[in-house]
């Protein structure tokens, strides 16, 4: 119990959260696991699985209790599913995914929903998520654009030294047009940059591309087999397009991009 001061100056007895299970994953893995990464929630639980058959939860001793997502319980789940994706094929499971006990997980997710989740770990098995961040180097691609388009350029030069607040419908002219040649340009340069990849991937996710300089937010799903093909292909992109292109790769990262696993307790 934790105590806790009432409103009338009073030590009253308040309830500690009752305890359920914190879970990170769906694994094929029928006899008993642990993993040495501590649990969510900073007490050091240990990480385990439940099974049902062939199915397993990967789970930890959690309170029930809603997770906010800081940097810190962010990290603790995602340091969770790396251990875990090294040695298993793993279906995510949402971050703050917390249940009752372990008789609600293999009654709702591991009984109920056992044909559902084993056919989608046949679908990841030996594959894995790489991603992929494109952008523009700064001033580069605006530099293109006055090149390739003469008539923004002059509208832009016109305006030089002319006071905003007599220019104001000119200025957002000359925004809309840079806009424009920008997003063609943008498209074109994802596009050459997906030629390069599609040959090694089995599944391409296409997120939308944070802030104005970014040309690929992208999630590929990848057999393992291609994965040295597809490294090398990024390298040779870098090479070529790296004085105007600056590439961010990343993973192998939990397959948020393929498989969505939603749990209604």
């Amino acid at each position: 119990m934790i105590a806790t001061e009432s409103a009338a100056g009073c030590v009253a007895e308040a309830a500690a959260p009752a305890e359920g299970k914190y879970l990170y994953g769906i694994i094929d893995a029928p006899a008993p696991a642990t993993f040495t990464v501590p649990g969510i929630g900073g007490r050091g639980d240990e990480v385990h699985t439940l099974a049902v058959g062939r199915l397993a939860a990967v789970v930890s001793n959690s309170p029930r209790i809603e997770y906010d997502n800081s940097r810190r319980n962010m990290m603790a789940h995602t340091r969770v599913l790396e251990e875990v994706m090294a040695q298993h094929t793993l279906l995510p499971v949402c971050f703050g995914t917390v249940a009752v006990d372990d008789d609600v997980i293999a009654e709702k997710i591991l009984r109920e929903r056992r044909d559902e989740l084993t056919g989608l770990l046949e679908q990841m098995r030996g594959r894995m998520e790489l991603g992929l961040k494109a952008s523009w180097r700064e001033d580069i691609v605006f530099e293109e654009v006055l090149a390739e388009n003469p008539a923004i350029r002059k509208l832009r030069d016109s305006l030089v030294g002319r006071p905003a607040d007599k220019t104001h419908y000119e200025r957002i002219r000359l925004g809309e047009l840079i806009g424009q040649a920008l997003e063609r340009k943008r498209r074109e340069d994802e596009e050459r940059i997906l030629d390069r990849v599609r040959p090694f991937v089995h599944k391409t996710k296409l997120n939308k591309p944070i802030g104005d300089r970014m040309v690929v937010n992208g999630a590929f799903l990848v057999d393992a087999a291609h994965e040295a093909e597809l490294d090398q292909s990024i390298r040779a992109m870098d090479a070529e397009w790296g004085a105007r292109l600056s590439f961010k790769y990343v993973g192998p990262v939990p397959p948020y991009n393929f498989v969505a696993i939603i749990i209604h307790w």
